[in-house]
C-alpha cells in the first residue's frame, strides 16, 4: 500500500513510539494496563449500556433523563456501526501485530497475537464510550474522559499489542462511528415512529439485522481462523470454529446427512410462519421474541445453503464441562424464546 509509509509507518516514528512505551513501561505497571485493557473492551459495553439506563432512570429532572437516554441509543447505535465496520477492516487490513513485526524486542503482557492490528478495538470502544458521555459531562467530567481513551490506548501498548498508529486510527474511527450515529438518529426517527404505528417492517428489519450479525460474525469466523482451532478468552469462554451439520446447538449433528435438508425446509417454514405472525398487530416484547426467532433461524439457514453445515463459534465451559459450541444465530432464538416467556407471564 502505497499510503502505508507515511499514514502508518510515519517514517519510522510509528515503531519508534512503540518501543519506547513498550520497553519503557515497568513491569510495577502491568497490573494498571490489565485493568485499563479490560475497561476499555468491547464486553463491557453492557455495562455501559446498563449504566446509562440506570442513569436516564434515576435523574433529577426529566430533560436530565431524556438527554442522558438520548446518549444511551447513540452510544448502542454507534457500537453497532463500529463493531461489525472494525471487524472487516482488521480482516481486509490484515497489519501484522507487534510480535510479528519486532519478534523479541516486544514485551507482551498476555496472550501473543499476530494477525489485525489496525484499527485497535480498544481505542475503538473507549472513542466510543468518550463520544456517548461527552456532552453529559463538565469540564473535570471531560478532562477524566480524555485520561481514559489515553490509558486505554498507552495500555494496548504497554502490553505488546498494538502501535500507536493503531490507537490513533481507532479514536479516530470510533469518533466518526458516533458522530455518524448523531447524524442517522434524527433521520431515523421520523421513520421508525411512522413504521411503528402503521407497519411491521420495524420487525422485519430487527429480524434481518440479527440474520446479518450472525453472517458478519461468521464470517469473521472463518477467515480468521482454521477449521478447528480455538483461543482462549476468559477462563470460562473460547472462541471457536467448527461446523456443526445439526440444529441449535448441536442437536442431531451426527445424524449422517439428511438433517441437511430437513433443517432448511424445516427453518424456511418456520421463518415463513414467524413472518405472518409478524405482519399482525402484536404486543411490542412479543414481537420483538418473533423477530429474534426469525433472525436466528434465517441465519442458520443461510449457512446450511451455502456451507451445508452451520458455523458454531462460542464455546463456553467449566473446567473440562464444555456446553455445546452455538452461535449469534442459536442466541437470537434462545433470547426470542425468553421474550415470548415473559410474554406469557402477562408481561405487555
Amino acid at each position: 500500500m502505497n499510503w502505508k509509509p507515511f499514514l502508518y509507518d510515519w517514517g519510522g516514528l510509528n515503531v519508534a513510539l512503540f518501543q519506547a512505551i513498550n520497553a519503557g513501561t515497568p513491569a510495577a505497571m502491568d497490573p494498571l494496563a490489565w485493568v485499563f485493557s479490560i475497561v476499555g473492551s468491547y464486553w463491557t459495553a453492557p455495562l455501559m449500556m446498563l449504566g446509562l439506563w440506570y442513569w436516564s432512570k434515576s435523574a433529577t429532572t426529566p430533560a436530565r433523563g431524556a438527554a442522558v437516554l438520548h446518549r444511551l441509543i447513540g452510544f448502542s447505535v454507534a457500537f453497532l456501526l463500529a463493531l461489525p465496520a472494525a471487524t472487516v477492516l482488521k480482516l481486509w487490513l490484515d497489519f501484522p501485530r507487534p510480535p510479528a513485526v519486532l519478534g523479541d524486542l516486544v514485551r507482551v503482557t498476555g496472550e501473543i497475537e499476530w494477525h489485525y492490528s489496525l484499527p485497535s478495538g480498544h481505542a475503538i470502544y473507549a472513542a466510543l464510550v468518550v463520544g456517548a458521555l461527552w456532552p453529559l459531562m463538565g469540564r473535570r467530567g471531560r478532562i477524566g474522559l480524555v485520561l481514559y481513551a489515553a490509558l486505554v490506548g498507552w495500555s494496548r501498548i504497554a502490553a505488546g499489542m498494538h502501535f500507536p498508529a493503531d490507537v490513533l486510527a481507532g479514536w479516530v474511527f470510533g469518533l466518526s462511528c458516533t458522530a455518524l450515529a448523531g447524524w442517522l438518529m434524527p433521520l431515523a426517527a421520523p421513520v421508525w415512529q411512522s413504521v411503528r404505528r402503521t407497519s411491521a417492517w420495524v420487525w422485519y428489519a430487527m429480524a434481518a439485522s440479527a440474520a446479518l450479525a450472525d453472517q458478519l460474525a461468521k464470517f469473521a469466523i472463518t477467515r480468521t481462523f482454521s477449521h478447528g482451532e480455538q483461543v482462549a478468552v476468559t477462563p470460562f469462554f473460547n472462541l471457536v470454529y467448527v461446523l456443526n451439520p445439526g440444529a441449535a446447538f448441536s442437536f442431531l449433528a451426527n445424524a449422517g446427512g439428511w438433517q441437511r435438508y430437513f433443517f432448511i425446509t424445516l427453518g424456511l417454514a418456520v421463518s415463513a410462519w414467524l413472518g405472518g405472525m409478524l405482519w399482525q398487530q402484536r404486543p411490542h416484547l412479543q414481537a420483538v421474541g418473533y423477530s429474534l426467532i426469525l433472525g436466528g433461524a434465517l441465519g442458520n439457514v443461510a449457512d446450511r445453503v451455502l456451507r451445508s453445515s452451520v458455523v458454531d463459534f462460542v464455546d463456553v465451559h467449566w473446567r473440562q464441562t464444555h456446553w455445546p459450541a452455538f452461535n449469534l444465530a442459536d442466541m437470537a432464538i434462545s433470547l426470542g424464546v425468553f421474550c415470548l416467556g415473559f410474554v406469557d407471564k402477562g408481561y405487555p
